[in-house]
């Protein structure tokens, strides 16, 4: 157990149900550690159980109706309302995401920068996503389509983008006349509420967020199976997320964006500078804790050497450090146990292939206490290697040699995963064939296998989703809306 001393006693958290902030029923709550120094706790937090989660989903429910009935306009209102919070706050909230989750603060304070962009992007949108209106034979009627909002749905969150992609999941929901239980993950409650908070600061209704940490475990089942959950939007692993869909009801909808196994092909008429550059910042940018993040290099063979060579040079100047620290490039891994899975599969590379630099855990002086290992980079790796096929969350670069194309597109495809690719090359002929040959659902030429608009569709193929509706854009107003025809006599 984490003890602290009288002096140092960290701030408790609430959960926020039914238009109240309030402890879990059973008052026990939960650490969140900082994963630069793990000496220091963050906050603490509810540990909900299932029958916080169900008054959650029923607070919910009871506001559904009167919230449908609240004009788009109004809902919008708030949402932007949130954004203005969000941005007046974001040096101290940047600050408190850094300290739960370890990345730099540029990069936190970009979040929620971006998040607060997210809320206005859907408060603007959903004015203007309606129905159609169809011609026919008859003068006497009018046949339309209107939309229509799902009901209770339940956003559940990774803890690597802990504010953006909730944004990006509950503002759709909201304007849309939805109401939503929202559960950060355990590993990054802080910034969560934050974004509750702001939401809550906006004017909504009481009931229509509601904000509930703890276990998955415990209120996971009464999020994804309760009756009256009608949509759930979850990111996260691909064996939790299809343990989820199977356990969802017919008439629930599920929107799942689950894991990658990443590649950047490297053409011999690559820039290597730039493949360099696109290898290291998808890969190694949030310490290679993204879904999106680049894991697999597929070199060809004629400039296999030289971007190795380049790849390693490039890496060993990297400046592991506190997301605190300026200059830094890497910080911690989020967890102790993402620490432990990520040297597991550092191991695993080392009995597989040539480990070319990195790999090690950082102990000395100010890595003392925190979850550091520096970036690694292996060579001689196969397709048929675990490394070059299993998810690994962290900062593992693998190299594969191709022999040309048509070998880096069948290597690249040989993985169950298909969330995100990239190539590398000067040539218009494998730029436009890539985006057609490639088995990914997102597509990026010259550019990183990281990051997304929020105003274009985002979402996996395979089983790295369950490609059903995708988020971000226009799609994400769809999942939250059903269609009702109406034939009216005039």
């Amino acid at each position: 157990m984490n003890t602290v001393s009288p002096a140092t006693v960290p701030a408790t958290f609430p959960n926020y149900i039914a238009g109240a902030w309030k402890p879990c029923r059973s008052g026990a709550t939960f650490a969140s550690l900082n994963p630069a120094d793990a000496r220091e706790t963050v906050g603490l937090f509810q540990a909900s159980a299932a029958d916080d989660a169900e008054e959650a989903v029923q607070a919910a429910q009871a506001a559904f109706d009167g919230w449908r009935r609240t004009p788009v306009t109004r809902r919008a209102k708030m949402l932007l309302a949130a954004a203005d919070y969000l941005e007046a706050h974001v040096d101290r909230f940047a600050e408190e995401l850094t300290r739960e989750e370890g990345k730099g603060l540029a990069l936190a304070r970009d979040e929620f920068l971006r998040s607060a962009q997210t809320l206005r992007f859907y408060a603007i949108e959903g004015q203007s996503f309606s129905g159609e209106t169809f011609a026919q034979d008859d003068a006497d009627m009018l046949v339309f389509t209107q939309r229509e909002a799902l009901g209770v749905v339940t956003v559940i969150a990774p803890w690597n983008f802990p504010v953006s992609i909730p944004a990006r999941k509950i503002a759709p929901a909201l304007v849309m006349g939805n109401t939503v239980v929202f559960k950060p993950s355990s590993e990054a409650p802080l910034s969560g509420l934050r974004l509750a908070e702001a939401l809550v600061h906006g004017g909504l209704p009481p009931g229509v967020l509601n904000f509930i940490t703890g276990r998955a475990s415990e209120v996971g089942p009464v999020l994804t199976t309760a009756p009256a959950v009608r949509a759930i939007s979850f990111t996260g692993s691909t064996a939790a997320g299809e343990q989820i869909h199977r356990a969802a009801s017919l008439t629930t909808r599920t929107q799942m964006e689950l894991g990658g196994k990443n590649p950047l092909i490297v053409m011999e008429d690559a820039d290597l500078d730039l493949a360099v550059d696109l290898a290291v910042k998808g890969g190694l940018s949030l310490s290679g804790q993204a879904c999106t993040g680049t894991s697999r290099i597929l070199v060809v063979s004629s400039v296999l050497q030289a971007f190795t060579d380049k790849l390693v040079a490039k890496v060993r100047t990297l400046k592991v450090g506190s997301g605190m620290t300026k200059g830094m490039d890497l910080g911690p891994l989020a967890t102790a146990a993402q620490l432990k899975s990520v040297l597991h599969y550092i191991d695993i590379g080392k009995s597989e292939a040539t480990l070319l630099c990195g790999g090690e855990r950082l102990t000395e002086g100010d890595f003392a206490h925190g979850y550091y290992v520096s970036p690694a980079v292996f060579g001689g790796v196969t397709q048929q290697m675990r490394i070059a096929r299993e998810e690994i969350f962290g900062p593992v670069l693998a190299i594969i040699e191709v022999a040309d194309y048509a070998d880096a597109i069948a290597q690249a495809n040989d993985t169950e995963y298909g969330l995100s690719a990239a190539i590398c090359t000067r040539n218009p002929r494998y730029a436009h064939a890539f985006a057609f040959d490639i088995e990914s659902g997102t597509v990026k030429i010259n550019r990183t296998t990281t990051g997304n608009l929020m105003n274009a569709p985002f979402g996996g193929l395979k089983r790295s989703s369950t490609s059903t509706f995708r988020e971000s854009g226009r799609g994400g107003l769809e999942f939250y809306t059903q269609i009702k025809t109406v034939y009216r006599g005039i």
